[in-house]
């Protein structure tokens, strides 16, 4: 998709998908907790099984921090972005590799611009952690459960 698109164009639908993915994320994580908190009762947890109710917790919590501030903070700042470059003549090359020198000059010249740009790539770095760290619970439950499927 990213090659058959102008850079403005592909970031608009890029900002309404990815909010959605990642509540889709969150609700998902939350509905895994509920789902094994049902079924396992508090009083009659082991150590595992309330470590695996923490771990659910934290993808739960890591999903719902990554979908409402990161994912938000993200599509704000590329929408600031898209009006600098629209305002400087760029963002109709279609692809996103095309004209980088444009943007690379542009990131040089505009303050504001660059302080934007920073600030995407560290939102998009704290949002991949997140999305690391979700990985990380849900294959931690996938080989719990693994390793308990005669009791299931």
């Amino acid at each position: 998709m990213n090659n058959h698109l102008n850079r403005h164009t592909y970031g608009f639908i890029q900002s309404h998908l990815v909010p959605f993915y990642l509540h889709l994320g969150s609700a998902c994580a939350f509905f895994n907790l509920t789902i094994y908190a049902v079924y396992h009762p508090s009083d009659m947890l082991d150590d595992r099984e309330a470590f695996q109710i923490f771990i659910f917790f934290v993808s739960v919590t890591v999903a719902a921090v990554n979908a409402q501030w990161f994912g938000q903070m993200t599509s704000e700042i590329m929408g600031d972005m898209h009006l600098i470059e629209q305002a400087c003549g760029l963002g109709q090359d279609i692809g996103l590799s095309s004209n980088r020198e444009a943007y690379a000059k542009l990131r040089e010249t505009d303050i504001k611009y660059r302080h934007l740009s920073n600030r995407l790539w560290l939102y998009r770095l704290l949002s991949s952690l997140c999305n690391l760290c979700c990985i990380g619970c849900n294959f931690y439950s996938l080989c719990y459960m693994a390793e308990n499927l005669v009791t299931l």
